[in-house]
């Protein structure tokens, strides 16, 4: 055995993020994109923390963290991204706890239900402007707080999630359509504004997943069926197939990436016509 196959050997053993802070925020429950994503980090080597928005979640979030190995050193709290003071206070916990953060994950959305379920032309001023803020206006939030901790590590890394409605119409994705196509322009945005401090900003677009927030739009059962039927993989995709993507996107070998969506859906996405 060569010396060079030796040290390919010793570096198969350790993981892409060893040693790394990750924050994600948006866990549901077990079927949240976010929980994929929290799951191969940890096989990768990151530490975790983990939010819970609400009262109604916290239970789900606590539960679900109390199944991950060393869970009891993992800083776990409130944070309503609405509230600018809960984002304060979070921050402030993780930089006691950890005194840096190299990694965040922005998994939230939210719109309401009577704007994804009625026609386009009859969403609501209010509905939309909590759509936005929520699910979009949140990164921008959340990441300024993180950006001292990421100093402190010398750098980092941002990302979201988003899909393809942004680019077709998706029936009844109506309000949370428009706040992805603002999480997508904020993505470029922040690239170019957190560069310089070596932060790197880009977004997963996955494709239709059965997930908490997903099944409040009309019809996603039968987008992941056209999807397993006409996309080019013929194939949905899974939970672990995108957490391995926001692994790749939160380790050194995206280093020269960044305002970047990066697609995980199949191919689906560069389909024109599928009947």
């Amino acid at each position: 055995m060569t010396a060079h196959s030796v040290i390919w050997d010793d570096r198969r053993l350790m993981g892409l993020l060893d040693g790394k802070k990750a924050l994600v925020m948006g866990v549901g429950n077990k079927r949240s994109i976010a929980w994929g994503i929290a799951t191969a980090f940890q096989r990768e080597g990151a530490d975790l923390a983990f939010n819970w928005p609400n009262d109604r979640l916290k239970e789900n979030v606590l539960e679900l963290v109390a199944t991950l190995p060393g869970h009891e050193a993992m800083p776990v709290g409130p944070c309503d991204v609405s509230k600018q003071e809960e984002i304060d206070g979070f921050f402030a916990e993780i930089d006691r706890r950890w005194g840096k953060l190299d990694i965040l994950v922005h998994s939230i959305a939210f719109a309401a239900i009577e704007d994804l379920k009625g026609r386009f032309h009859e969403i609501s001023r209010d509905g939309l402007k909590i759509a936005i803020d929520i699910s979009a206006y949140s990164l921008v939030a959340l990441s300024r707080a993180a950006l001292p901790l990421f100093e402190k590590a010398g750098g980092g890394s941002v990302m979201s999630l988003t899909y393809n409605a942004v680019d077709r119409v998706v029936p009844s994705y109506n309000s949370m359509a428009m706040a992805k196509a603002v999480l997508e322009a904020e993505t470029r945005y922040l690239a170019a504004d957190l560069g310089p401090h070596n932060v790197r900003v880009n977004a997963i677009s996955a494709g239709p997943l059965k997930t908490l927030a997903g099944s409040a739009v009309k019809g996603i059962s039968a987008a992941r069926d056209l999807m397993e039927a006409k996309a080019p993989l013929r194939r949905n995709i899974t939970q672990e197939e995108v957490g391995n993507v926001a692994v790749f996107l939160a380790s050194d070998w995206s280093r020269a990436v960044t305002g970047a969506t990066i697609f995980a859906d199949n191919g689906f996405n560069i389909l024109g016509v599928t009947e």
